[in-house]
């Protein structure tokens, strides 16, 4: 007798997979957001 109730079916792999692109991409997008910013404000021309 489990002690929990049943889970949830896991997500289908391709809806996991366009979760893990997008996060990848907000991650990189943001990180090089920041440095293109940093750079303007150190070393503008």
């Amino acid at each position: 007798m489990p002690l929990s109730p049943n889970e949830p079916a896991p997500r289908p792999l391709i809806q996991r997979l366009l979760w893990f692109v997008a996060l990848w991409l907000g991650g990189v997008g943001t990180v090089a957001l920041i440095s293109f910013c940093l750079r303007l404000w150190i070393a503008p021309k």
